[in-house]
Parts: C-alpha cells; sequence; structure tokens
C-alpha cells in the first residue's frame, strides 16, 4: 500500500521536515502561553486543513475544543483520530456539533458559550467547478461572504483573542468566482480586525487534501478509471500537517488584519500531470498517453496488464490560473519576520458601507429569477477593481 505522506514528502514538497517547523520552535513559548488553557471554537474542523489545524493546535494543551461541521461522518472520523493518537491530548471539555454555521442553531451554540477564546473559521467552497451557473455560484458567495459576515457580527457580541479564517492564493489577482469570494471576504474581515484581532492565510496547494484533483487520482485508480489533469496549470504544495501550522502561526502570531502566505520558491512548482505520472509509476504502472476522454476511458480495459491510460491537456475551462501567486504589487510585504511565512501586512482598505452595499446588490441579484451568472460577476467586478474574471463557456464539471 502507498504511503501518502511518504509519498508527498519524497516527490511533492521534497522535504522531511515541516517547512514551518523552525518559526513553531522559535515561538513555541508565545504560543503555548496564548493557547494552553483557552477555550477553542473550529467551523469546518472535519476537513484536511481544519483537523490539521486542531492537531497542531492541541498540542499546547487547550481547556476545551468545539468543532463544529456540516460533515457528519468527517466529525465521526476526526474524533476517532484523535482519539486514537498517542501524541495528541484531547481535552476533556471536548464536542463537535454536526451544523452549519449559518443555522440558528449554531448561534443558540455560541451565546450558550459566550463566546470562545479562540476562534478558527474553515467552512468555505473552495473549488473552482463552484462557478457553474448562477445557483452553484449564489451557493458559494452565500458562504465565502454572506454567512462570513454574520459571523463577524456575532462574534463582536463576544470578542475572541484571536479569530483567523481561511482564504486562498486565489484571492491575489482572482480570475475566477470562488477567489474573487475571498477576496471580497478578506476585504471585510479587515474592517473587523479594529474590533477583534482577525487574520487569515492565502494557500498553496494542499496535496491530497479532500475533495482535491490529486486525491482524485487516488480514487481513479482504486477504481480503475483512467485519469485526466492539466498539463499546462502550474501548483505549489504543502503537505496536510504544514496546512495546519500555517494556520496556527497565522491565527496566534499574526497581527490583526494580516494575511499570512508560504514562503515558496518558483522551482518548487509542479504541475499535475507530472504528479500523475509519478504517483503512477510508484503503483507499478507504465503510463500510456491518450489524445482524448474517450481513447483513455476505453484504454482502461489494460490497466489489468500494467498500462494505465492518461489524458493530459491544455486547460480549457472558466476561471482556471495557470499560476499562482501569493500576494500583489500593492500589497506591503514583510519577509524578513519568520523564517518561512511572509505576511502581507497592509491591504486597500475598504469601508464596512461598501461592503454592505454590495452584499445588498448580491442578495437583491439573488432574488431576480433573471439573474445570471455574468450579472453576478458584473456585481463583483464593480467591487474588485483587480477581478479579472477568466471566462471559456466551460466548466470543470464537463471533463473527467
Amino acid at each position: 500500500m502507498l504511503n501518502i505522506d511518504n509519498f508527498i514528502s519524497e516527490h511533492i514538497i521534497n522535504r522531511k521536515d515541516s517547512m514551518f517547523e523552525k518559526d513553531i520552535n522559535i515561538n513555541e513559548e508565545e504560543l503555548s502561553k496564548r493557547i494552553f488553557n483557552a477555550s477553542v471554537l473550529v467551523i469546518g474542523g472535519a476537513g484536511t486543513i481544519g483537523s490539521s489545524y486542531i492537531k497542531s493546535l492541541l498540542k499546547f494543551k487547550p481547556k476545551s475544543l468545539v468543532v463544529v461541521d456540516i460533515n457528519e461522518n468527517g466529525l465521526t472520523e476526526l474524533t476517532r483520530d484523535l482519539r486514537s493518537s498517542k501524541d495528541i491530548e484531547v481535552p476533556n471539555e471536548y464536542v463537535t456539533y454536526p451544523m452549519s454555521y449559518s443555522d440558528p442553531v449554531f448561534y443558540k451554540m455560541f451565546r450558550s458559550h459566550k463566546g470562545f477564546d479562540i476562534v478558527a473559521n474553515f467552512s468555505a467552497h473552495k473549488h473552482v467547478r463552484s462557478e457553474k451557473d448562477r445557483f452553484s455560484v449564489e451557493a458559494l458567495i452565500k458562504n465565502n461572504v454572506i454567512n462570513a459576515k454574520e459571523l463577524l457580527d456575532v462574534l463582536d457580541e463576544y470578542k475572541p483573542n484571536h479569530f483567523f479564517c481561511v482564504s486562498t492564493d486565489k484571492a491575489a489577482n482572482p480570475v475566477n468566482i470562488m477567489g474573487g469570494s475571498k477576496k471580497i471576504m478578506e476585504d471585510m474581515i479587515m474592517i473587523y480586525s479594529k474590533k477583534y484581532p482577525v487574520t487569515t492565510a492565502r494557500f498553496a496547494n494542499v496535496a491530497f487534501s479532500n475533495g482535491s484533483l490529486l486525491a482524485g487520482f487516488i480514487e481513479r485508480i482504486s477504481k480503475g478509471q483512467p485519469i485526466s489533469a492539466p498539463n499546462d496549470v502550474t501548483r505549489y504544495f504543502v503537505s496536510p500537517e504544514e496546512s495546519g501550522q500555517i494556520c496556527l502561526l497565522a491565527c496566534i502570531l499574526g497581527n490583526s488584519g494580516e494575511i499570512y502566505f508560504p514562503r515558496l520558491r518558483k522551482e518548487q512548482v509542479m504541475t499535475f500531470s507530472n504528479i500523475a505520472t509519478i504517483l503512477l509509476k510508484e503503483y507499478g504502472f507504465n503510463v500510456h498517453y491518450c489524445k482524448s476522454e474517450d481513447e483513455a476511458i476505453n484504454g482502461a480495459k489494460n490497466i489489468s496488464v500494467g498500462n494505465y491510460p492518461v489524458f493530459y491537456s491544455g486547460s480549457d475551462t472558466d476561471g482556471e490560473k495557470p499560476y499562482e501567486e501569493f500576494y500583489t504589487d500593492d500589497e506591503e510585504v514583510n519577509l524578513e519576520r519568520h523564517q518561512a511565512l511572509g505576511v502581507v501586512t497592509t491591504t486597500a482598505k475598504r469601508t464596512l458601507s461598501e461592503v454592505e452595499s454590495l452584499l445588498t446588490s448580491l442578495v437583491k441579484a439573488f432574488d431576480r429569477n433573471e439573474t445570471t451568472k455574468e450579472d453576478i460577476i458584473k456585481i463583483m467586478k464593480n467591487f474588485l477593481v483587480n477581478f479579472d474574471h477568466i471566462e471559456k463557456g466551460k466548466s470543470l464539471d464537463s471533463k473527467m
């Protein structure tokens, strides 16, 4: 059986130890001071990044931990994983709630606790494929922006010592609706950073995270199905462990209003097609390059003799950015404070009235039956001056 952690270390990130280990060691005393005996709420904690954050945080012994996620099975597995790990001490006050943070019952629960010392929100639509039509776009924006605004308002009732909300590299010069929604979220939390401590982080791709293309490779192999991947899209990668660590460092050490990102070198980027080829060879397959999806599907019958069909092609779908970037030319960046982390210290500030006007326009658009995806993009562009949406008339759902 393939050891995914070893594969990530040897073939994707090319390092044995976490790139953030030095930063954690240097700041261990401060992290312990702020986390020890604290009450913690993690929203979206059953996913890859949220659960990794929890594992990193528990090493510093918080007093209590409440985890909220709509994935009931994911919460069950999280609990089993935590309680089965010899190096993790689960607090006596530990509870999971299978609910959405947009549900009224969530706010009942939150107020019953009278808030938390540390709050981290990982609940988000994260896929570029979530912009197929007006309905998928509405669901994405409601989760990433509108629900996030409601949470920010409730946090103001019981101000946390630290609030962290996950962002994405795609928020830097966004070209898709998901990235644009996260940029709006960033602008929004910067407003609230004057009320209580707020930080966020822009990510590299988390290797083999839930629902990712790399995790899809494993699924295809287990089912004997062909693999499809873009051969012209380059991405930076971090391990699941590193994804939790960057969030912890940003959440606890960041100054209010700052955006953290991993400092990675250009030579560390990889294409998805290259990773797929390496993975198949690790499984002992010969890679059979196909010229179309149909040829790859038909070629699946030869997998039993060691030839694995793949279809690699150029990216031709909406919102697909060919490269990654973590900050823009008009943002002030500190590359010296930490060993492996960069920090966006200053971004252009928006006002609360501007954000509320945007949300009003979006909600009105959602309420009109004739509203199109293009109408929503236009509203977003009026707010985000650097939103250059890539529209190709084809969504990722039309491909393998």
